[in-house]
């Protein structure tokens, strides 16, 4: 189906041009002048059948200014005009076709709009094709195939070149930060700052002074001025992971930056204006976090511009193996040691297990595994689990 706009002033023709097209299933709109047509470009037509001889503008300067706007629209330039000179004019100024007023109208201008419908139709398929293609180059650290991670590279893909927020969700473990990484250094930042923050891993005493910054003799021990993360980021990327773990006094400081994006160092008054993009991840489920009266719901709404959610290791099914390999290959170069073969009980073995610890924990076993193993094979049993 085809959007079309039918620009006519005969009420008459236009209704004739209308009835020809009527079984085809189009969206079809009528406009009696150049104006009209005009101010509802912004619904992007496919197709525009244009007269020749409209009132105050005629059909070849209408189609000119309308290829201005939107230059993959195609126009039928319909006429009483049989001159060859007029039509040559016509197609070299972008007329996809040219039709003649006279007993054959209504079929010659149905062949056509059936004609260019089918080009409206291969372009659109293009396109949906072309938003499927992923550039595995950008993504070289993301390693899988399934269709689980590829859903979330063609996100990626969506939104790496934007200054949106963009909020990574999943358990621990599969690979938040690399995600994150990607699409800072996918984006016009790539060549600024990369600043990561686990917001698990600082002290709560010290959490504000390590985001925003302090000034010499601010507290104890600020013994000199210190230049916080979203200083650090500035130009770049903020990567806040765990954000869950914030405390509710801090998120309301959080809040506020990414307000105003500036902040104030501790024992300043004086704010200091920055241009960062921040994404954020978090391995909680914020919704219930904001339930609970743990996470500002304020905050939730303005965190998540963009939600990327990463599927955890069981649901990725062959990608485990293509892990596996990828990690025993690192670990035995790294280590100067031959690279063993992983048995075919072992792949079976590692398929059906739920990997609670995700793509850690896959590490982890497959590291462990390379230096017990024996005849240069990886057993079942040299898969060596550790349990909380």
């Amino acid at each position: 189906m085809a959007r079309i706009f039918i620009v006519e002033d005969d009420l008459t023709v236009a209704a004739m041009l209308r009835h020809s097209i009527a079984s085809q299933d189009h969206e079809i709109m009528h406009f009696t002048d150049a104006e009209d047509c005009m101010g509802n470009m912004g619904m992007r037509p496919d197709i525009i059948s244009i007269d020749y001889n409209l009132p105050g503008m005629n059909g070849i300067e209408l189609m000119m200014r309308v290829k201005e706007i939107d230059p993959m629209a195609m126009v039928i330039l319909v006429s009483g005009q049989e001159t060859r000179e007029v039509i040559v004019d016509a197609y070299r100024k972008g007329a996809s076709d040219y039709i003649i007023k006279n007993e054959s109208l209504n079929a010659n201008f149905a062949n056509a709009i059936d004609n260019l419908a089918a080009n409206v139709r291969l372009r659109k398929e293009v396109e949906v094709l072309r938003e499927q293609i992923i550039d595995r180059h950008k993504y070289s650290s993301i390693l899988g195939n399934s269709q689980a991670i590829l859903k979330v590279l063609k996100l990626m893909q969506k939104v790496e070149k934007s200054n949106i927020m963009v909020l990574i969700t999943g358990q621990s473990g599969t690979g938040k930060e690399l995600v994150a990484k990607a699409l800072h250094y996918n984006s016009n930042r790539a060549r600024k700052p990369f600043v990561t923050v686990n917001m698990g891993a600082i002290p709560e005493d010290l959490v504000e002074s390590e985001l925003f910054g302090h000034e010499k003799g601010a507290f104890t021990d600020a013994r000199e001025r210190r230049i916080g993360k979203f200083e650090e980021a500035n130009e770049g990327t903020i990567f806040l992971d765990e954000i869950g773990e914030m405390t509710l006094h801090l998120q309301s400081k959080l809040l506020r930056v990414l307000q105003e994006k500036e902040v104030t160092r501790i024992g300043s008054n004086k704010t200091i204006k920055l241009d960062f993009r921040m994404i954020a991840a978090t391995n909680r489920n914020l919704a219930n976090e904001v339930k609970e009266g743990r996470f500002r719901e304020d905050l939730f709404y303005r965190i998540q511009g963009f939600l990327i959610h990463l599927p955890p290791l069981e649901e990725r099914g062959d990608d485990v193996i293509l892990l596996a390999k990828n990690f025993l290959s690192d670990f035995c170069l790294n280590n100067r040691m031959s690279q063993p073969e992983l048995s075919r009980e072992t792949i079976s073995f590692m398929l059906k297990y739920k990997w609670p610890g995700n793509i850690r924990e896959l590490k982890a076993v497959i590291e462990r595994a390379a230096v017990l193993c024996e005849n240069n094979t990886i057993t079942p049993e040299d898969l060596m689990f550790v349990t909380a």
